[in-house]
């Protein structure tokens, strides 16, 4: 109860702070001049929030196209934000028509080709959240602050009425409203954005075109529904979205563990980090693959060996929090060479049969041999593509290369 502690005071004090303001949304239609219905905008807000942070690039093309197609004059238009000029979301929704070509074909790629252009929608992903978080979700609340503070001395009068106590008749509340709203809107972007990125890493990892194009395709369709029931009703947009964002939350954990892998991954696969890495004699960074004494998959850290050659994983949850550190199985360890990243392989004694145990970011491509020779692991072996290579070339009748012995 304690680890939700914070987040329960916070929802308490929003629901606490935006309870008035819905409170004192008109019953009946709005006329022209009325302030508009506090709860009616905050509706809207949060679904323009969800919307954008599952698809950052296509959600923030889509409204800006939307407030451009809905301005009639030149000066409605020149009022706009820049993210609704037709250059920026028309080249906006061109990159999201090629990513949706690429996941679309992609079945009939190889893989090998494919991957390079994954990489490059996840980095951009990053790039469209990170605009997004900064450069747009401000601009939008500070547009629906100033919307439910058209007429000031109408909005305080309505504060007045929903808290009873405080004197706010002529005061321009859209700077509080700016204050109480960006940092919690940010904070739900996120969640639902670690989320939603937790798909486009998937897709980086999957060696299937047919897997992604279906990943891509329920993350769109998400979207399309948000949209929808916004349109069709603000309110049934707004629960959707809400809950989304109690569904992304529970996962925030899963999906910052695979957030995380999938920058890695992308860094060294962009620098090229493999041609200038050079192991260390200890405490290298990797990945779990599998629970290890109850550390969740894909969690970072480093692999540290004893004098007693036991091995320990290294780690700090959230990549923030105290060090923790846990033991990890030697039994059967062999290190696996891949065409993209490689792994550590272990033997799983309930299954009778090798299974992945460690993750090795990119740059140890073309390092196995070291890294088995320094962690005193018995051999390597080839996997993924390289093992599917080796199968082809012994079928053809060249041989493949078997397990290596890794000799200090």
């Amino acid at each position: 109860m304690k680890r939700h502690a914070h987040w329960i005071a916070l929802l308490c004090v929003a629901g606490l702070l935006s309870g008035p303001l819905w409170a004192a949304a008109p019953a009946a239609p709005a006329k022209s001049g009325d302030v508009p219905s506090a709860g009616l905008e905050f509706a809207k807000m949060a679904t323009q929030v969800t919307g954008i942070a599952i698809s950052p690039l296509l959600g923030v093309s889509t409204v800006g196209a939307y407030q451009w197609w809905g301005a009639h004059t030149e000066a409605e238009k020149a009022a706009l934000p820049w993210f609704a000029n037709p250059l920026v979301w028309g080249t906006g929704l061109l990159l999201v028509g090629a990513c949706a070509a690429k996941d679309t074909f992609g079945a009939a790629i190889p893989p090998g080709l494919k991957k390079p252009f994954d990489v490059l929608e996840t980095v951009e992903n990053k790039m469209s959240g990170l605009v997004a978080t900064g450069a747009v979700l401000p601009l939008m609340v500070n547009a629906m602050s100033h919307r439910l503070g058209a007429p000031t001395a109408e909005l305080g009068h309505q504060l007045h009425s929903g808290l009873a106590m405080i004197q706010l008749g002529a005061i321009d509340t859209s700077w509080l409203l700016n204050l109480l709203l960006v940092p919690l809107s940010v904070v739900v972007f996120a969640i639902v954005w670690l989320a939603s990125h937790a798909i486009t890493v998937l897709i980086l990892l999957s060696p299937w075109g047919a897997v992604d194009a279906v990943l891509k395709s329920a993350r769109t369709g998400l979207l399309a529904l948000v949209t929808a029931t916004a349109y069709i009703d603000p309110v049934v947009g707004a629960t959707l979205s809400a809950v989304i964002i109690i569904i992304a939350y529970f996962v925030a954990g899963w999906a910052f563990r695979l957030t995380t892998f999938g920058s890695v991954f992308c860094w060294d696969f962009f620098t090229g980090r493999r041609k200038r890495f050079q192991l260390a004699a200890d405490n290298n960074w990797i990945f779990t693959a599998r629970v290890i004494e109850g550390v969740p998959v894909r969690t970072y850290g480093r692999l540290h060996q004893g004098p007693d050659d036991k091995l320990t994983l290294l780690f700090r949850p959230w990549l923030v929090l105290p060090e923790r550190s846990v033991p990890v199985p030697r039994e059967g360890l062999v290190v696996g060479r891949g065409v993209f990243y490689s792994e550590v392989l272990g033997f799983e004694k309930a299954a009778d049969k090798p299974t992945t145990l460690l993750l090795l970011p990119p740059r140890y491509v073309g390092h196995e041999e070291l890294f088995a020779r320094t962690y005193h692991i018995s051999g390597t072996c080839e996997v993924g593509l390289r093992r599917a290579w080796s199968w082809i070339r012994e079928a053809l009748g060249f041989g493949a290369k078997k397990m290596t012995p890794a000799t200090a």
